[in-house]
C-alpha cells in the first residue's frame, strides 16, 4: 500500500499597528480581521486544495495534497 504525504503549512501574519487599533476598539479591529480573513485568505487558501484543521481559531493550519511547483 502507496503512502500519502501531505504539506502542512501554518499561516501566520503581523498586523501593523495592532495593538494600537484594538486598544482603539477591539471589537471593531477583530471583526475587520476575521473579514479579510474570509474575504482574502480563505478563497486563497481553498484554490490550493485545503484541509483547514483549525478553522475556529485566530491561527490558521491547513494540509494541502501537494507543494505547487
Amino acid at each position: 500500500m502507496a503512502e500519502t504525504r501531505k504539506l502542512a503549512a501554518i499561516l501566520a501574519a503581523d498586523v501593523v499597528g495592532f495593538s494600537r487599533l484594538a486598544g482603539a476598539d477591539e471589537d471593531r479591529t477583530l471583526a475587520r480581521l476575521r473579514a479579510l480573513r474570509s474575504d482574502l485568505i480563505d478563497p486563497t487558501v481553498a484554490v490550493h486544495g485545503d484541509k483547514n484543521e483549525l478553522d475556529s481559531t485566530p491561527d490558521q493550519h491547513d494540509g494541502f495534497p501537494q507543494i505547487a511547483g
